[in-house]
């Protein structure tokens, strides 16, 4: 019997491992497909009026005045509640189910990459907080936010981790002992002081918290890691440069410098010390103190990354529509590029690529639901107790019992220890295939849509030629810009010789 059942044992984890969302039919909540809708919304209305209107003038002034920060921008985000429509209402958030975060990052980035980014990445702070379940300071920062959003001055959320010798290997518990890590993190009396810098933090200066990822030990980092919270404004801690970016400028990369930065240690989200003892306590732990902590830096990849290839898809899906709106109102030969073949062909390969790169982030997201870092928040019982309860109630007699060290050993166990190693690598499989796939998409879709235009001014130029030479303006045709060249060419085909006359007064 034993032979028997290996052979579906391996058929069953294949299923799971190659169709998540089929898994998912029976056991996410119907009301998360209503939810996203009203997300999508929101999103799409904020796109209209803010995002729009205004990418290109804030990307000019980002151009000329690097050290600008775009904080109207991120007041008008905090006044909406983008801020907090992520977060549960259990912490004083909108409580929108996390998936949908997404879609909605997918719907701003086809307007403005950077503008979606100073949305996105304080959920990256937000994710880094919550993937530790340190339950009393998921409370306390996160309704700080909140508290933001209410009295219209936002507290947004960064997260600190990359350092100038050390960048994407600190993700990887195999590639961190090899980093040259160099932010310490020292155990003092009543806290710890760090010293080092981080670098590339988006948002950072823009940010009220930032989620620092250090080490006590540099020669050891593997075994001694220790993720704080670093308000601004803490003796210590101070901006150093932003760095000139060559695209998405609206949203800074900043330096963080911590010289002496003392943090209290009720702003100790965990460190190695929290993991040794949750060891002990859970009696047969499935990990080791090294894997809890590589496991928390999974959870965040597996949740970001999904973000980050919605980013991606709004990238691939921005370039598609920007070439159909040019495929429909340009003419070329007397025929609408949208009425060619050729033109077809290349619009129907982008529109492709949108929807598989939607598609990746789709599964990954369903993969999180069932198996990651937020499934304790899609298991139906939890999410209508959330939905449901009186706002008052949450907060008067739910949140105060989230101060409690038995609460967030609870979580700690149901979440870290209740994760197979399997789901583990499933979540984080999902989530490095989508954010690749779907920035390869984005990428092709943007090469595609410059394919497109070019094809289109070659077969203008083609045709132009003759028609000028004809009109004797072929020299005031070389002298103009592309776009008026494609003006004057249509007026050349429309025989509209009075628009030519104009055009060349």
């Amino acid at each position: 019997m034993a032979a028997l059942d290996e052979p579906r044992s391996a058929a069953k984890s294949e299923l799971e491992d190659a169709i998540v969302s089929l898994q998912a039919l029976q056991r996410i909540p119907r009301a998360v497909l209503r939810e996203t809708r009203q997300a999508l919304e929101e999103a799409k209305r904020f796109n209209r009026e803010v995002i729009r209107p205004r990418a290109l003038e804030l990307d000019m002034k980002m151009q000329e005045d690097p050290d600008y920060l775009p904080w109207d921008f991120v007041q008008e985000a905090n006044r909406r509640g983008f801020y907090t429509m992520f977060i549960p209402r259990l912490f004083g958030g909108r409580g929108y189910n996390i998936p949908a975060l997404s879609c909605v990052l997918e719907e701003m980035a086809s307007a403005c990459t950077a503008m979606a980014n100073l949305v996105g990445v304080h959920y990256l702070g937000i994710d880094t907080l919550a993937a530790s379940w340190n339950m009393r300071l998921m409370n306390k920062i996160m309704r700080d936010v909140a508290e933001g959003e209410r009295v219209g001055q936002p507290r947004i959320v960064s997260l600190a981790i990359t350092e100038p010798e050390a960048g994407t290997d600190v993700e990887e518990v195999e590639l961190l002992s090899k980093a040259k890590v160099t932010c310490r993190v020292e155990r003092v009396k009543g806290g710890r002081v760090i010293n080092g810098r981080k670098i590339f933090i988006s948002n950072g200066h823009l940010s009220t918290w930032h989620m620092l990822v250090g080490y006590e030990d540099l020669q050891r980092p593997e075994e001694t890691t220790v993720m704080l919270a670093v308000k601004t404004g803490t003796k210590g801690f101070s901006f150093g440069r932003m760095e000139k970016k060559m695209g998405q400028r609206a949203c800074p990369a900043s330096e963080l410098i911590f010289e002496d930065c003392f943090v209290p240690e009720e702003n100790v989200c965990f460190d190695y010390g929290y993991m040794d003892r949750m060891v002990r306590w859970l009696g047969r732990p499935r990990r080791s103190v090294p894997e809890y902590t590589s496991q928390v830096i999974h959870y965040v990849l597996s949740t970001s990354r999904a973000g980050v290839a919605g980013f991606a898809t709004g990238v691939a899906r921005g370039a598609y529509e920007e070439a159909l709106r040019f495929a429909v109102e340009t003419e070329v030969g007397g025929k609408r590029l949208i009425d060619q073949e050729w033109a077809r062909c290349l619009l129907a390969e982008m529109y492709k690529n949108v929807a598989l790169a939607r598609l990746s982030y789709v599964e990954t997201n369903y993969a999180n639901s069932l198996y990651g870092m937020f499934k304790v928040l899609q298991w139906k019982p939890m999410f209508y107790i959330l939905k449901l309860t009186p706002r008052k109630m949450m907060d008067s007699v739910v949140a105060p019992f989230l101060n409690l060290g038995a609460v967030t050993w609870l979580f700690r166990k149901i979440c870290l220890d209740g994760q197979k190693d399997e789901e583990m690598q499933r979540t984080s499989g999902w989530a490095s295939l989508s954010k690749f796939a779907a920035s390869d998409f984005g990428l092709r879709n943007c090469q595609l849509a410059l394919d497109l235009m070019g094809r289109a001014g070659v077969l203008f130029d083609q045709g132009a030629e003759k028609h000028l030479r004809d009109c004797k303006l072929l020299q005031i045709y070389e002298g103009t810009n592309q776009l008026n060249r494609l003006n004057l060419f249509n007026c050349l085909i429309g025989r509209s010789l009075p628009g030519v006359r104009a055009f060349e007064e």
